[in-house]
């Protein structure tokens, strides 16, 4: 007894499965040849600049981000160098400043030592200096007690003498009285003596002291009129 008919016994199923896709396709170009004809709308446009605006924020971000790191590698270059000739200068000035301050300290000693022993040359005299008492002097010693005084006088003054080469500031113990009044001397005569005259004395002694002067420059003038002529 003969079956019934099958439909789906005569159809290749391979067939059926390559046909698909490539009426798919057809479909999807055909819509995209479509889509690319026709201008873009407006929500198009709009999405393609809220992308770009997007895309832009993120360079600026990035943009940002790398002016940051750029300032402070600067600061931490600049901060490098300044460690560096900061530490160059201080060390140079600090070594420099030992030196010179070990050498301002042992000539500090030396000129104390010095003035130690000037202190007590210039005590020594001044106590033999006091020491000398003439009226204790008899009669019988006299010449050697004032030798002995002499030398303990010559003996101090070549100590005075000594100190004050090696300390300049003892030379403004002693004024130079001398020479102010050597000085101021005349100046004071010529002030007394003028105070002390009238005003008829002042011109009788002006005039006293220009006269020749002027005879000289009157003959002057009557010799010139004479090889004028």
């Amino acid at each position: 007894m003969p079956s019934d008919f099958d439909q789906s016994e005569f159809v290749d199923s391979d067939v059926l499965t390559a046909a698909r896709p490539a009426v798919r396709a057809n479909t999807m170009s055909d819509s995209t040849s479509g889509s690319a004809s026709r201008p873009p709308s407006r929500e198009e446009l709009d999405l393609r600049v809220s992308d770009a605006q997007q895309q832009l924020a993120e360079l600026k971000r990035k943009q940002d981000e790398l002016e940051r790191e750029r300032a402070a590698l600067e600061e931490a270059r600049r901060r490098r160098v300044e460690l560096q000739t900061g530490r160059e200068e201080m060390l140079h000035h600090l070594a420099r400043g030992l030196v010179l301050l070990e050498e301002a300290e042992l000539k500090s000693r030396r000129d104390a030592e010095q003035m130690a022993k000037s202190l007590t040359g210039l005590r020594e005299s001044l106590d033999k200096i006091r020491t000398i008492n003439e009226e204790g002097w008899s009669a019988e010693a006299y010449n050697v007690e004032l030798t002995r005084a002499l030398t303990a006088i010559e003996n101090a003054r070549m100590e005075w003498n000594g100190a004050r080469l090696k300390w300049p500031v003892l030379d403004g113990a002693l004024p130079s009285a001398t020479g102010e009044s050597a000085a101021s001397g005349p100046a004071k005569i010529q002030g007394h003596f003028l105070g002390a005259q009238s005003f008829g004395e002042l011109c009788r002694l002006g005039f006293a002291l220009t006269w020749p002067v002027a005879v000289a420059v009157l003959l002057g003038a009557v010799l010139m009129v004479l090889l004028r002529r």
